[in-house]
C-alpha cells in the first residue's frame, strides 16, 4: 500500500467519475491514487496531512455546482487551497448485476448529483421505480453488484467492468456534452508563474442585503477590466435569505488588477476568502 505522503485522495469506491478525471490527468511526482469514502473526507484527508493532494467534483455542465464542494470549501476546510482544475467528459451507464429489461428493474441507486444528469431517461423508462441515493456512482455499481435483486445503478462503465455488471443503457444522461469540472486541493497555493494563464476562485459575503450589494463587489473587478468566469450566489449559513458570492475569475492573485481588487474588497467586506489562484 502507498505512504500517505504518495497518494492523492479522490471520491470513491474505485470506479467513480472522479478516480476516471484523476487517472486522466494524473499529477506528476509518483503519487497513487487512494479513494475516500466521501468528497468531505478527501478534503478532510488533505487538511489533516493523511495525503498532500485530492481530487473533487465541483461543477457539472447539466447540473451545475457541486453543493458540498463549495460549503465545505468556504466553511469547512480552512486551511486548503484549489491548486490546479480539469474537466472531463461524464457519460452515464445503467448498470445492473446481469441483463435484464428494463421493465423488471424495481430499483435505482446513484449519488443525486448523476439522477439529475439523466432526469429524461429515468422518467421516460423507470418512472417508478423507488430511488435510493448513495455518495458515490461506484458505491451504487458495488451495491447492485452484492445482491441478488433486480436493481440498477447509474454510474460509469470503470465501474460496470470493476465489479462485473451488465450495462443495460449506455450514454443515458440527458445532453451529449456532459462534462464535469474537477478541482484538485492542497495545504499550499499553486506557485504563481509571471506570464502563466491563472484562474483565481474567492467566496465573499455582506453584512446586510440592500441595493447595489453585488455591484458593490463586481464593479472593483469591472474598474480595472478583469474577467469573470461564474458568479453564484449560496445561502450563507447564516439567515434565510442571506447568501454568500462564489467568483472565478482570470488571473492570478499576483496580477496587480486583481491584487487591487481583492485588497479593496477585503476593506468594503466583512469576509473574503481566497479558494486558490492557479492554472486555467
Amino acid at each position: 500500500m502507498a505512504q500517505g505522503s504518495d497518494r492523492v485522495a479522490f471520491l470513491g469506491p474505485e470506479g467513480t467519475f472522479t478516480e476516471e478525471a484523476l487517472l486522466a490527468n494524473m499529477p506528476s511526482g509518483g503519487l497513487h491514487p487512494f479513494p475516500y469514502p466521501s468528497i468531505r473526507d478527501v478534503l478532510r484527508g488533505v487538511q489533516s496531512g493523511e495525503v498532500p493532494l485530492g481530487i473533487v467534483a465541483i461543477e457539472n455542465a447539466l447540473e451545475g455546482s457541486v453543493p458540498v464542494t463549495l460549503d465545505s470549501l468556504a466553511w469547512g476546510f480552512d486551511d486548503l487551497q484549489i491548486v490546479r482544475e480539469v474537466t472531463h467528459p461524464v457519460h452515464q451507464m445503467l448498470i445492473t448485476k446481469t441483463e435484464m429489461p428494463l421493465d423488471q428493474i424495481t430499483k435505482v441507486i446513484s449519488i443525486p448529483h448523476a439522477y439529475g444528469q439523466c432526469r429524461d431517461f429515468i422518467h421516460d423508462h423507470l418512472g417508478n421505480v423507488e430511488h435510493e441515493a448513495t455518495d458515490s456512482t461506484a458505491e451504487a455499481v458495488r451495491r447492485v453488484s452484492r445482491v441478488n435483486r433486480p436493481w440498477a445503478a447509474v454510474g460509469t462503465r470503470l465501474a460496470a467492468e470493476m465489479y462485473e455488471c451488465h450495462i443495460v443503457a449506455e450514454d443515458i444522461e440527458d445532453f451529449e456534452d456532459n462534462r464535469t469540472r474537477f478541482v484538485f486541493v492542497a495545504r499550499e497555493r499553486a506557485p504563481q508563474d509571471l506570464g502563466g494563464r491563472y484562474k483565481t476562485s474567492i467566496v465573499c459575503g455582506m453584512d446586510q442585503d440592500e441595493p447595489g450589494s453585488l455591484l458593490l463587489i463586481l464593479s472593483e473587478f469591472a474598474y480595472r477590466h478583469v474577467n469573470l468566469n461564474k458568479v453564484e450566489s449560496r445561502p450563507s449559513k447564516q439567515a434565510l435569505g442571506h447568501y454568500v458570492f462564489f467568483i472565478d475569475l482570470d488571473g492570478s492573485i499576483e496580477d496587480a488588477p486583481v491584487a487591487q481588487a481583492l485588497k479593496c474588497l477585503a476593506c468594503k467586506l466583512p469576509w473574503l476568502k481566497v479558494l486558490g489562484s492557479y492554472p486555467a
